[in-house]
């Protein structure tokens, strides 16, 4: 049974890749995720804060109220919260990439390209196999429009892209005016691989101390449904790779990302709660419902779900919504 696929020109012995969280922080850690068969790992984020904190144009973006980042853990964290340092990031990567043997991911979290470019080629010195772009930013100012927003994402990827050799993903969120032309857009600016989605960790108010705190919360496995029909909407239609993550807890939920047309499944949450191990169960999970559904490889399952593949493809569309509608039925 052939589990291999191939993500952005980076051939891995299977699907599963953890995505940038905690568990990468610690060598061993990472060490036991690939001795349970991880393919890769993208290791946590290194964030623009760190990069360049008192930089005017980072306070411009920060003026818009960009304070929610997709691995913060507070708001507006000062450099002593942060694990580590930018250049202990850099020795960390290198350390990583001496201790495995599976491609190791960097991953630059922020809004700008001014303290982007030069950590981007840092990161590809301290040998990382690619980069991944995690453009997290919260339009709440009326006064920019959706153009001005999908021109910063397009603007760092290009920028970014002049600068390195290796691949370089695009992590994005679904809340654009037209994912879809979003995604193009992307994928003509040069992206390697688009991984779908990010997740928007909203704030929560504290009624006693009347104050917004950040309020943590782990995905769920309804939360795969979004980016599973934009997959399976784009396979096909892109020379980018794709990549699915939220809400992926077990085989089957790699198995469904796989047949909407994902390259690989990135997952985090179910890893943070219940071990590094847990890879190797979800692995051997798949290669047990591939041998019952006599799959004999990866390649041959990828995409068959997808829209380009079903029988009723507007499922994927207005349709759906309809359909499941009409077709709830009263519990009282």
């Amino acid at each position: 049974m052939d589990l291999s696929t191939t993500y952005m020109g980076l051939k891995l012995k299977n699907p599963i890749v953890p995505s940038a969280s905690p568990l990468s922080q610690n060598v061993d850690t990472v060490k036991t995720m690939e001795d349970a068969g991880a393919a890769a790992i993208v290791v946590y984020s290194l964030f623009e804060e760190q990069i360049n904190h008192e930089s005017g144009e980072l306070d411009h973006y920060l003026s818009f109220h960009a304070e929610s980042y997709a691995e913060a853990t507070n708001y507006f964290p000062q450099p002593n919260e942060f694990k580590l340092t930018p250049y202990q990031y850099l020795d960390h990567i290198a350390n990583l990439k001496k201790s495995l043997s599976i491609p190791v991911i960097g991953s630059l979290n922020g809004v700008s390209t001014g303290g982007w470019i030069q950590y981007a080629r840092n990161i590809e010195q301290a040998g990382a196999d690619a980069l991944e772009l995690n453009v997290y930013y919260v339009p709440a100012n009326p006064q920019v429009s959706s153009t001005d927003i999908e021109k910063m994402y397009t603007d760092v990827l290009t920028e970014i892209k002049k600068n390195v050799k290796i691949p370089v993903a695009v992590k994005l969120s679904p809340f654009f005016t037209s994912m879809g032309n979003m995604a193009k857009s992307l994928d003509n600016a040069g992206a390697d691989a688009l991984v779908m989605f990010n997740r928007f960790y909203q704030p929560d108010f504290d009624l006693d101390k009347l104050e917004v705190v950040p309020n943590l919360v782990l995905s769920t496995n309804w939360e795969m449904r979004l980016p599973l029909r934009w997959i399976a909407i784009l396979y096909g239609q892109l020379k980018a790779s794709l990549a699915l993550t939220s809400g992926v807890h077990n085989e089957m939920d790699v198995i469904k990302s796989v047949m909407a047309g994902a390259d690989v499944v990135q997952l985090a949450s179910e890893l943070l709660v219940k071990g590094p191990k847990r890879v190797g169960e979800i692995l051997k999970g798949v290669e047990m419902w591939m041998e019952e559904k006599e799959y004999d490889s990866i390649n041959t399952m990828k995409g068959s779900m997808s829209q380009k593949a079903v029988a009723e493809p507007a499922a994927f569309e207005r349709a759906n919504y309809m359909k499941m509608l009409n077709s709830y039925k009263m519990l009282w």
